[in-house]
C-alpha cells in the first residue's frame, strides 16, 4: 500500500506540473497567436471592403450634378448628360432637332446657354456645347463593354419636366430594334426603369459602377417599357464631333424650322407620371421621395410616420389599370393596385380603387388627396 501510495503521490506531482506547463504556455503564446489571426482577419476585410463597388445612393448623388435639362424656345425639353471635360453634353438628336442654341439647365438650377455641335439625321444622338461647364469633372463612360441582361441600371432625367428624377430597374431586352420618324435604332437595350417624355437624352447608368452605359431614348406603354441606346455603339460618332464640330447642321424632319421631335408635357401626363412615380417609391421603400409628392394640406394632416406606417405591411404593388381626366382646375387619376400584404394570417393579395387628386402648387404638380377603396 505505502508503495502504491508512494506512487500516486508522485503521478499526482507530474501531472500537476505537466498542466501548469501548458497553463502558462497557452497564457503567454495563444493571446499574441490570436491577436495575429485578428490583423490577417482585418487586412482581409478592408480588402473585401476596396472591391465593394459604391453604394447605389452615392453613385445617384455624384451622378445627378451631371444631368440637366435641355429646353428649347417653343417649350419643348429633354435630358443630356456632360461627358468630357469640354463641356459637351450628350443628348437624343430628336430633343435639339433643328435648333442651333438650346437653354441648358443643371442641377444647381443655373440657366446656361448651349450650342448644338453635332447631330445625326438618321442616329438619335446629338452633342450640345456648354462653354460654362468646360473643366467640369464628367461621368464615368462604359467606352470598352456593353452592359448585359439582367444587369441593374439607374435612368436619370428630366421626366415630364421633372428634374434631377430618379428610376432604377434592370436591362430586360437587348437588340432590339423599330424606327421612329427619320431615325433608325437598331441594337437597343430594353429597360425595366419607367421613363417619360423627357427623360431622352438622359444617361443608363450600370447601378455597381456608375458608368453610363446608354442613353435614354424612346418608351412605349405608358413608360412601362423603356428603350436605350448602347453608349458604346455611339461612342466614336461623339468623339468626331466633340473634335471636329459641325459648321452646318442638317434639317430633321419635313418641317423647315422648329423643333420636330422633342417633348410637350400636359397636365394629364405629369399627374400620370407622378402617380406611377409614387407606386415605384413606395415598392422601393423610398418613402422619404413617396411623401415628397404630397400636397401641403396632405402633408399637414399626416406626418411622415404615420405615412410610412401605413405602407409598411404592403410588399408590393401592381398597377393593373390606370384612367387619367382633368377636373376643373385639377386633374384626378383612379388606378386599380393589386398590392402583396402581409398580417398575422400571413401574406394575402388584394385588389384596391384609388382616386388620387392632383393639382399645381408653387407651379409643382403634386398629389393633393387620395381616397381608397376595396374591391374585393
Amino acid at each position: 500500500m505505502n508503495v502504491k501510495w508512494f506512487v500516486s503521490i508522485i503521478l499526482t506531482i507530474i501531472f500537476i506540473g505537466a498542466g501548469s506547463t501548458v497553463f502558462f504556455h497557452v497564457k503567454n503564446t495563444v493571446p499574441s497567436q490570436l491577436t495575429a489571426a485578428s490583423n490577417l482577419y482585418l487586412e482581409s476585410e478592408v480588402e473585401e471592403k476596396e472591391s465593394v463597388p459604391q453604394a447605389l445612393k452615392e453613385i445617384i448623388f455624384e451622378s445627378q450634378k451631371l444631368v440637366v435639362k435641355i429646353e428649347l424656345p417653343d417649350g419643348s425639353f429633354g435630358s443630356g448628360f456632360l461627358y468630357n471635360n469640354k463641356g459637351d453634353v450628350v443628348t437624343n438628336a430628336h430633343v435639339v432637332a433643328n435648333a442651333k442654341e438650346v437653354k441648358v439647365t443643371t442641377a444647381d438650377s443655373k440657366e446656361l446657354t448651349g450650342e448644338v455641335i453635332g447631330i445625326s439625321i438618321d442616329t438619335d444622338i446629338a452633342v450640345v456645347r456648354v462653354s460654362e461647364l468646360e473643366g467640369v469633372d464628367s461621368f464615368k463612360l462604359a467606352k470598352n463593354r456593353k452592359a448585359e441582361l439582367g444587369d441593374d441600371v439607374i435612368a436619370l432625367g428630366s421626366p415630364l419636366g421633372l428634374q434631377n428624377t430618379v428610376t432604377t430597374g434592370i436591362i430586360s431586352g437587348t437588340a432590339r430594334e423599330f424606327e421612329i420618324d427619320s431615325f433608325k435604332y437598331e441594337d437597343l437595350f430594353q429597360i425595366s426603369a419607367p421613363i417619360a417624355p423627357g427623360n431622352s437624352g438622359g444617361p443608363l447608368i450600370d447601378a455597381k459602377t456608375g458608368e453610363v452605359v446608354g442613353i435614354n431614348s424612346a418608351t412605349m406603354e405608358r413608360g412601362i417599357i423603356g428603350f436605350s441606346i448602347p453608349f458604346v455603339n455611339v461612342l466614336p460618332l461623339i468623339e468626331s464631333w466633340s473634335e471636329s464640330p459641325m459648321e452646318i447642321l442638317p434639317r430633321i424632319g419635313g418641317n423647315s424650322s422648329g423643333n420636330s421631335g422633342a417633348e410637350i408635357s400636359t397636365n394629364k401626363d405629369i399627374a400620370e407620371y407622378l402617380v406611377n412615380y409614387f407606386y415605384e417609391s413606395i415598392n422601393y421603400r423610398d418613402y422619404v421621395t413617396a411623401y415628397s409628392l404630397l400636397g401641403s394640406n396632405w402633408q399637414s394632416k399626416t406626418s411622415y410616420e404615420d405615412f410610412r406606417a401605413g405602407f409598411l405591411d404592403f410588399l408590393t404593388i401592381e398597377v393593373d389599370d390606370v384612367l387619367t381626366r382633368e377636373k376643373e382646375s385639377m386633374v384626378e387619376v383612379i388606378s386599380v393596385i393589386t398590392a402583396q400584404e402581409r398580417s398575422e394570417k400571413g401574406v394575402s393579395y388584394k385588389k384596391f380603387k384609388i382616386t388620387f387628386e392632383l393639382g399645381l402648387e408653387n407651379d409643382q404638380m403634386k398629389i393633393l388627396s387620395e381616397t381608397r377603396e376595396s374591391m374585393e
